[in-house]
């Protein structure tokens, strides 16, 4: 039997951040009535997060819940306990209408961290990402270049950007080539003088 692999053997490349592949993912896709108290029960319990809003991704260690559409919300999960959380699914919304597919292994998911994460999106994703806009826990749907792709702001500096497997070298690419750039400076200036007017109370 021949085991997983991630799509990028967990590669690495440090610039003005670090973009690194976070391995493998276990993410299964839910589909359903997303204001089914049931169903709402049935993820929390098993992300051990809060139900997501609209644009929310709330994650914690490798666990979480992203708002992926109106009726879509996506379960992260250890990659070897996808299965069973699928088995879960099902027994818990047994009668009820919904889909529970594993896409662990169609997706990818890469880590763009440090002080200038914002900043190295920004340069290919039509997005804004200004922090009064774009915070911790912040979920959006878009494109970096010509691929699609989703990402969080998992805290102040890491961004997770998931793309599908097939394109998944061609988005480290291009967050690695971003990165080598250097930074701006324009989006983590507010950031900065913030906290320094926060300090002078």
């Amino acid at each position: 039997m021949s085991n997983s692999v991630s799509a990028l053997d967990g590669n690495v490349q440090v610039g003005a951040v670090c973009v690194s592949e976070t391995g493998l993912r276990g993410m299964i896709s839910l589909r359903g009535n997303l204001s089914d108290e049931s169903l709402c029960a049935c993820v929390t319990d098993l992300a051990g997060v809060d139900f997501p809003q609209t644009g929310q991704a709330l994650v914690r260690d490798d666990k979480g819940l992203i708002w992926m559409s109106p009726d879509e919300i996506l379960i992260l999960a250890a990659y070897d306990d996808a299965r069973q959380v699928i088995d879960v699914v099902e027994e818990k919304l047994k009668g009820t209408h919904f889909l529970a597919t594993n896409v662990s292994d169609a997706r990818s998911v890469i880590a763009v961290q440090g002080r200038y994460a914002r900043e190295v999106l920004a340069k290919l994703a039509p997005v804004d990402l200004h922090p009064d806009a774009f915070g911790p826990g912040s979920f959006c749907r878009s494109r970096l270049a010509q691929a699609a792709a989703a990402f969080w702001m998992r805290d102040d500096e890491t961004i997770e950007v998931m793309t599908f497997r097939s394109t998944a070298a061609y988005a480290f690419g291009l967050l690695a080539k971003a990165a080598e750039g250097g930074a701006v400076g324009h989006l983590v200036s507010h950031v900065v003088s913030h906290d320094a007017g926060d300090a002078g109370g």
